[in-house]
């Protein structure tokens, strides 16, 4: 069974959706059978490198809404991050976010993308780290399990991985994804959203059943057993 993730590091309910898809994921009796893989989203293409616009003051700007009201919406987001054991700061600063995407690609191919977008998501929402920083993104990325040539090689060249980015988010689009986190189970089922833990682990049972064999009764068919063979006549 594949799961494939469309999310993005700038997303807080991605990075809650991923801690509940793998509490329900740890839930389900099949999990070692279970592929993840992770599918590049950005919520803002156009958005400027990471500089020093803060996340308070760009969500007050794109939903005209006061400071107040920023931090409000904020400490709601935080107590279900809290909820899941993560750590949440509303200090953090926005800004695009492709060339993580494209690190994380590199991290599929060496392995470790997986525990390269945990590191991000807590550099980012836990730590509040200037990502807009090549410096900081490679002793994340290195942390991670990256080699150090690969990241300084990716920093390097714009275009290494493009090609991948784009393609995820293509595919994201074919599919109907208008928002992330997005969960797709076996290219059969759709979750959208930072659902609880018990829905995707509920998914995840359906899914199993759905893909399993239906057997139908033998009848008077001959068949071979822990007996033997049935013989025609006999």
């Amino acid at each position: 069974m594949r799961v494939e993730i469309w999310s993005d590091i700038a997303c807080p309910w991605c990075y809650i959706g991923k801690a509940r898809f793998e509490a329900g994921l740890a839930a389900f009796a099949h999990r070692d059978s279970v592929e993840v893989v992770h599918r590049s989203f950005e919520l803002d293409p156009k958005a400027p490198a990471p500089t020093d616009i803060a996340v308070l003051d760009m969500l007050a700007a794109k939903y005209g809404v006061s400071r107040a009201q920023a931090e409000a919406m904020e400490a709601r987001v935080a107590e279900a991050a809290a909820a899941e054991g993560l750590d949440y700061r509303s200090d953090r600063i926005h800004g695009n976010t492709f060339d993580l995407h494209r690190l994380l690609h590199a991290g599929k191919a060496h392995g470790v993308q997986d525990a390269l977008l945990d590191a991000f998501y807590r550099a980012n929402f836990a730590a509040a780290r200037p990502l807009g920083d090549p410096a900081v993104l490679r002793e994340i990325a290195v942390g991670a399990g990256l080699p150090g040539q690969e990241a300084d090689r990716v920093l390097a060249d714009p275009t290494a991985y493009a090609p991948d980015v784009r393609a995820d988010e293509r595919e994201a689009a074919e599919l109907g994804a208008t928002g992330v986190p997005f969960f797709v189970i076996d290219r059969r089922y759709g979750i959208s959203g930072g659902q609880p833990a018990e829905v995707f682990r509920q998914a995840l049972e359906r899914a199993h059943a759905d893909a399993a064999v239906q057997i139908l009764p033998a009848g008077d068919a001959e068949v071979c057993g822990d007996a033997g063979c049935a013989v025609p006549g006999k």
